[in-house]
């Protein structure tokens, strides 16, 4: 029995004869709306439904602007968001305001590793104070368990000990890099999301920084999520990827099978852009404003190359086609327009 959405993958958890494994974090019809002025509104996050299994790696991409790192601050509960539910190991997070969360016990649960790790660091901290630092915070350590637990975990992400009294000024790029991860593994988090976490790296250090993500997702067993531009790292890294589009989930499914037979016209787009993939399929047309869009519209109507007077007049719902999810009305196994 296919799942919905909304329930995380159990593939590699379960078998045919033990139940489903709840989801370590459920995201349930989540909204975040920005006012621009005017009684308008910016719709980065629209109707969101995903989960996350215990262990598992989930992939989320789309262009920029689409809301993916809106989204994960939110999950992060850096910010609030304006309607849904983000139950964490059964708790709704949402009820509780994100300016309360740091104090709130499932703070050290949820650690996020930032886009730029110069920018995510504190130039006045030393690699061992930015590390020491949610120790300190979100533990009752003393300062000696402290210490130990900032040279286990350096040492966990191959960080010299001798680097560890530096400045982030004294620090290269994939150094800096491994002091954010550090940092967010240091309180022994259970959901770990990577916000473009090589983005500002060079590439010959990106491939460093990418081999040490996949070590330790293998070795400490954590859910992740994992935003990226990057499609084959992503198709390297998870277990199901996400396909997001002006606020609105559009397909998700197995890594493998989503990148191999994309249903929903964007992600084809998208994948055809990896080189090796087949035909470059070029978008037409202009993105939508995220201000106010039409509520009974697909987003990707104007863009997508068959979209039809019906797209603009009905928003398609997700739907099972195979092992996906698509919100798509041509999305079906055959590549036919699906009945209404």
């Amino acid at each position: 029995m296919l799942e919905s959405p909304v329930m995380a993958s159990t593939t590699s958890t379960t078998t045919s004869s033990t139940p489903p494994v709840a989801p370590l974090l459920q995201i349930e019809r989540l909204h975040k709306r920005f006012p621009v002025g005017g009684g308008r509104l910016l719709y980065a996050v629209d109707d969101f439904n995903l989960s996350i299994a215990p262990g598992e790696s989930v992939g989320l991409v789309g262009e920029s602007g689409c809301g993916k790192s809106t989204l994960v601050r939110v999950i992060a509960r850096l910010l609030d968001s304006t309607e849904g539910r983000i139950v964490f190991d059964g708790t709704d997070l949402a009820t509780v305001p994100a300016r309360r969360f740091a104090r709130a016990p499932q703070r050290a649960a949820i650690q996020m590793v930032f886009q730029d790790p110069t920018d995510s660091l504190n130039p006045r901290f030393t690699a061992a104070e930015a590390i020491r630092e949610p120790l300190t915070l979100l533990s009752t350590m003393t300062r000696a368990e402290a210490d130990a637990r900032v040279a286990a975990v350096a040492e966990q992400v191959g960080l010299p000990a001798a680097l560890l009294p530096r400045f982030p000024h004294q620090l290269s790029g994939g150094q800096k890099a491994r002091v954010g991860i550090a940092r967010a593994l240091a309180v022994h988090p259970r959901l770990l999301i990577l916000d473009e976490p090589t983005a500002a790296l060079d590439v010959s250090v990106q491939a460093v920084v990418l081999q040490l993500l996949e070590r330790l997702k293998r070795d400490l067993g954590l859910s992740v999520l994992f935003v990226s531009h990057d499609l084959n790292v992503v198709r390297l890294l998870t277990d199901r990827v996400a396909v997001m589009y002006l606020g609105k989930l559009v397909e998700v499914g197995p890594s493998e099978q989503v990148f191999r037979s994309p249903k929903h016209p964007y992600t084809q787009s998208l994948v055809s852009a990896i080189p090796g993939q087949g035909p470059r399929i070029k978008l037409g047309g202009e993105v939508k404003s995220p201000i106010d869009p039409p509520p009974q519209a697909c987003r990707f109507h104007g863009r997508c190359p068959r979209g039809e007077d019906r797209c603009g007049r009905e928003a398609p719902p997700l739907r099972a086609v195979g092992p996906q999810w698509v919100a798509c009305h041509f999305a079906d196994p055959a590549g036919a327009a699906s009945a209404p």
